[in-house]
This record gives C-alpha cells, structure tokens and sequence, in this order.
C-alpha cells in the first residue's frame, strides 16, 4: 500500500509542486491544508502516515501546528518545509518533534530522500 501523505502549505503552487513530487514517485497525497488550523483538523481526520508541513502561514504557523499534532499523535511524522533563511525556525521544529527538513524552492530528490527517510 502506497504511504498517505497530507501536504500542508498556504500556497497552492508549492502543494501542487509537492504533490506532483509525492506521486510521481508512488506516494498518495490523501489530503491538502492551506494553514495550521487546517493541518490539525486533517491529520485527525485522515490520519496519514507523513506530513509536509510549511512553517509560514495564516491562522496557525507550522511550529504551532507541528506541536499540536505531535501532542494528540507522538508518533506522528513530520517533515518541514521552509524558505532559505529560516534556519532558527527550522531548529525550534526539530525541537518540536519534526523528522526533517526541506527547503524550498523544492528539489524532487531531496523531498524523496527526506521522505524515504522518514518514513524508513
């Protein structure tokens, strides 16, 4: 069975490039959230094997969202996503519980190398 992944960024272009990434390479994108508030609600209800989740958004930031979800699922895997220059934020979401990072703009193999990582 494919892994489910849900791709969390408050632009749709980067879930677009995500999501053609993921299942160019076998992945199932079960679902998509434009903020953090969003992603929390998702994970609940479709409970997917890996989040990709950006760390600047409306509503909810990543970091806010990433803690919420490792709060009602500490198993839950959790890759970052973020802008050149976030380096501090990256490291508060490691601190956090994510599994990884990538950086955006986004390159195929290393979404693919983050993933396979993760998810062993």
């Amino acid at each position: 069975m494919a892994n489910r992944i849900l791709v969390v960024d408050d632009a749709a272009f980067m879930r677009m490039m995500i999501k053609d990434i993921l299942t160019k390479n076998g992945y199932e994108v079960v679902g998509e959230a434009s903020d953090g508030a969003q992603a929390v609600e998702k994970y609940q209800e479709l409970q997917p094997d890996l989040v990709t989740l950006d760390i600047t958004m409306p509503e909810m930031d990543g970091i806010e969202a990433l803690k919420r979800i490792r709060a009602a699922d500490p198993n839950a895997r959790v890759i970052m996503c973020s802008a050149m220059g976030q380096q501090a934020m990256v490291i508060d979401a490691i601190q956090a519980g994510a599994k990884d990072f990538v950086v955006k703009p986004f390159q195929a193999d290393r979404v693919i190398a983050a993933v396979k990582k993760v998810l062993g």
